[in-house]
């Protein structure tokens, strides 16, 4: 007798693999569907409305089978426990500036979303992140505003040009 495990014995799917494999199976026949209906669109040109959402549909279904197939083949996979405090940072960074976009405008907002997810992933001190996230939105919206002339949210920073 040996302590060797049998090579006939399987290990089970990678159930996370499967689900996501699904998930990636469902955008592509979401998407293909799309395409599908764009097709009878009249279109003055060889690549019509469809052609583009096609290709990602056909990619999207690609990566499905092949997600699939890996999950399969490997097996289940042990992973490391999600730590919940990251995951708060960044969320809270994402719901800060979905509250604070119309209040005080694209720089300010933006740059606690930076601040959040630099705390999150475990740099710094939040303050000095917000006030680089500031500076850096801040510069980003002269460019879109004032260069490009696209509108964002103005806040009390941004009246002061």
């Amino acid at each position: 007798m040996s302590d060797q495990p049998s090579s006939s014995a399987r290990p089970s799917a990678d159930r996370a693999g499967l689900f996501i494999a699904l998930g990636l199976a469902v955008l592509a026949l979401v998407v293909g569907w799309d395409a599908w209906r764009l097709a009878s669109v009249n279109a003055h040109s060889a690549v019509g409305p469809a052609a583009f959402p096609t290709i990602i549909a056909a990619g999207l279904a690609i990566l499905a089978v092949a997600t699939a197939v890996e999950a399969i083949r490997e097996g289940a996979i042990a992973r490391p426990r999600d730590e919940a405090g990251p995951m708060v940072w960044v969320l809270a960074g994402l719901v800060g500036q979905i509250i604070l976009l119309p209040f005080l405008g694209f720089s300010i907002a933006t740059g606690w979303l930076f601040a959040a997810t630099a705390k999150g992933f475990g740099r710094g001190p939040v303050w000095a992140h917000f006030l680089a996230g500031t500076v850096m939105c801040f510069i980003i919206y002269l460019i879109f505003a004032k260069g490009l002339q696209l509108s964002l949210p103005a806040g009390p920073l941004e009246r002061l040009i």
